[in-house]
């Protein structure tokens, strides 16, 4: 005799299980999520114009999901809409937007003229941009942090990476022509910013409070704000160079200033401080 199928009930533990109705989800939470959704049509959308030879809309497509990634968690902050996933979201986005969007675009520029070197050096940096995610959501999820963890990344942030990465397209567009030679001076750059991402460098965030600027400097600040970002529409191409040089020439101080501030990199001394602690965990 065949079992008839229990009731159903709209709100039993069965239903709940499933998630909340898109109904349900309110529209503050909704928003910050918008904006993740944009940014990965952005990335995405970068890789088709660089495989339809537009290069310009393409780079331009990753750097405005770039700037997209930057503002949802502070829309999120701002509406006190954060959630668990919205924090996946955003993962998923990076990962898209800022490994594999930026590696295609350069790849198609100019890596491909050094063939399976620049498609290795397209994968590593992808790779690399993963990994580079990845150990963040897990430093982000420990309960013991390091005072310096307020002040500095550990490692290139992935949003950085993709604009440092793009330097080889940024000086094509100024006129270096795309020789082998330069692919292969491209590959080696992109495999070196691949490192970057996963190293230990400490890198200042502008996070800290003792970043804040004080009140007579403000205006100042807005003036130079102002005029990089005149800078950035008149000279585009150039002022992007300029930025990829003067963000890699601050590295070594950044390193310096933590290394005065705290020392040397510290052994974990706690229990589960593994960036991996999933492969320590046994039966």
């Amino acid at each position: 005799m065949d079992t008839p199928f229990p009731p159903y009930e709209p709100n039993g533990p069965n239903d709940e299980a499933r998630g909340p109705r898109l109904r349900e989800i309110p529209l503050r939470i909704i928003i910050p999520n918008v904006i993740t959704v944009l940014a990965i049509c952005a990335g995405l959308t970068g890789i088709r114009l660089a495989f339809e030879n537009r290069y310009e809309l393409a780079v331009g497509m990753v750097l405005l999901a770039a700037f997209l990634d930057g503002i949802d968690g502070r829309v999120a902050r701002l509406l006190k809409a954060t959630s668990k996933f919205g924090g996946q979201m955003d993962s998923l986005a990076d990962i898209v937007n800022f490994g594999v969007a930026p590696g295609l675009v350069l790849y198609v520029f100019i890596l491909d003229q050094a063939r399976s070197f620049g498609w290795i050096a397209a994968l590593i940096y992808a790779i690399a941009a993963g990994l580079r995610l990845a150990r963040f959501n897990v430093m982000a999820e420990r309960e013991t942090k390091a005072k310096w963890q307020t002040e500095y990344f550990v490692g290139v942030p992935a949003p950085a990476g993709a604009m440092l990465v793009l330097l080889p397209v940024y000086l094509g567009f100024l006129g270096i022509p795309p020789s082998p030679l330069f692919a292969y001076l491209a590959s080696g750059y992109t495999m070196l910013i691949g490192f970057l991402l996963v190293s230990r460098l400490p890198v200042w965030s502008g996070k800290s409070e003792g970043s804040r600027i004080r009140r007579d400097l403000v205006l100042p600040a807005i003036l130079l704000v102002v005029i990089y970002v005149a800078t950035l529409m008149s000279f585009t191409w150039e002022t992007m160079v300029v930025t990829v040089v003067g963000y890699l020439a601050t590295l070594p101080f950044g390193a310096r200033s933590w290394q005065r501030k705290y020392g040397g990199w510290s052994a974990p001394t706690t229990h589960g401080a593994s960036e991996f602690p999933e492969e320590h965990d046994g039966p």
